[in-house]
Order: C-alpha cells, then structure tokens, then sequence
C-alpha cells in the first residue's frame, strides 16, 4: 500500500516560522513543500477552473513520486449540482491531464443541501473515464447506504471520509481500490491517530490519500509528520 500523506493547501504565510523558513519566498512554498510530503489537496480549484498553464507550472515545482489531489470547482457541485455538468467535467479532465502521472484523484465535494438521488449520480458517474480516480464528499446523511456504496464500486469511485467536529456519520467503507481521508478535527493525539493507521493497514487498497485541515498556527503539517511516522513511511 502506498501511503500519501500531506495537507489541505500549502500556500500559508501564517505557517512560516513553523514549518516554511521565515525567510521563503510564496512562489518557493510548493517546492518547499514537495520535499515535505508528496501529496496535497488542492482547495482553490474549488473557486475557479484550473488553467493548463498553472496546471504544467505546479508540476514543474514537485518531484515525479508527488500527487496532486484536486477538489472540483464549485461550478460543478454547487451551481450545476451535477446535473447537465458534461462540458464542465469535460473541460476539467482534459486540464487535469496535463498533470499526468503525477495526478492524484478528483474530489468531488457537494453541496450540505444536496440530498440522496442515486439517479442524478449514475448519470454523472456513467461517462467519466474508468481509469480516472475521482472521490466524493458527500455531506447530507441521507446519502449513506448499501446502494450508493454499490454504485460507487460499480463505478471504482471512493467513497471519501471525511472526520470533523459536527453531527455527519460518515459510513467507514471502502468502495474502491484505493482510499481517500480527510482528517478534519483541529487536532489528533497520538492513540487517534493510531486508530486511523491501523484501520488503515486493513484495507485492500493499492493507495490511500490522507489530508490534515489547514490551521493558522501549521498544526497541519506536523500532524501529516506525525501520521507518517506512526505508520512507519
């Protein structure tokens, strides 16, 4: 199993003098970073699609092992609700493919309103490439069930685990080859985040992803460091 293990964004001013140098240059913080970890998950795609060119400058900073994970912009989860998205997502997978090996997953994050339409997701699900990793966040409890994990293992879509400090249960099933974390407390003590690790270990998956919330004082990072060295990587 291949562990990656990084942070939601990298791009923190308030996270120098903690984990970036006092002195490090905003362009130089995704070099800096990619020396860190090898993974992160990108948030600002969330606001606005991403460029080519931005695409190809972000590869260029990190070294070929790195994974970018990308959360899918808002014009497709939030205003479209993924319905009648095709161009969109169209659009989407031929930028992120400039990324190439060194792309990650897609998360697919929607919206706390949207409720359960299995229909309305096989149709989205129906024409996305098989070898495309992509992963949702589904944030209304009424999703949760034997059909949508049946589904989103029809399709080899992971399901995203999400741990925050609110009312949502989210299921602990894997739907795909692969797993997606989002570890979303202010903060873990060491037995929590052995629990993760070793429920982890007891999945079948080739590759798992798991990510830190940004804080302001870079509690983040040492947490992903801490994770790292509990699951001996």
């Amino acid at each position: 199993m291949n562990l990656y293990v990084g942070t939601s964004g990298y791009s923190y001013a308030e996270w120098k003098g903690t984990f970036y140098p006092e002195e490090l240059a905003a362009k130089r913080m995704l070099h800096y970073y990619g020396q860190q970890f090898r993974t992160v998950e990108i948030n600002n795609t969330f606001y606005r699609m991403p460029s080519v060119r931005l695409l190809e400058a972000w590869a260029n900073e990190v070294p070929e092992h790195f994974r970018f994970v990308l959360k899918a912009p808002q014009r497709i989860t939030h205003l479209q609700r993924l319905r009648d998205s095709g161009d969109s997502v169209a659009y989407l997978l031929e930028a992120v493919g400039s990324l190439k090996q060194r792309l990650g997953a897609l998360l697919f994050q929607l919206p706390p309103g949207l409720r359960r339409d299995l229909p309305l997701l096989r149709e989205f699900l129906a024409p996305l490439p098989r070898g495309q990793r992509v992963a949702f966040e589904f944030r209304h409890q009424s999703w949760f069930g034997d059909e949508l994990f049946g589904l989103l293992r029809d399709h080899g879509a992971g399901l995203c685990i999400a741990e925050a400090e609110g009312t949502l249960e989210v299921p602990l099933v894997a739907t795909a080859d692969w797993g997606y974390l989002r570890l979303r407390r202010s903060d873990y003590g060491e037995a929590e985040q052995r629990r993760w690790v070793e429920w982890i270990r007891q999945q079948a998956w080739e590759d798992v992803f798991v990510f830190f919330k940004h804080e302001d004082g870079g509690n983040a990072p040492r947490l992903a460091k801490q994770f790292l060295e509990l699951a001996g990587a």
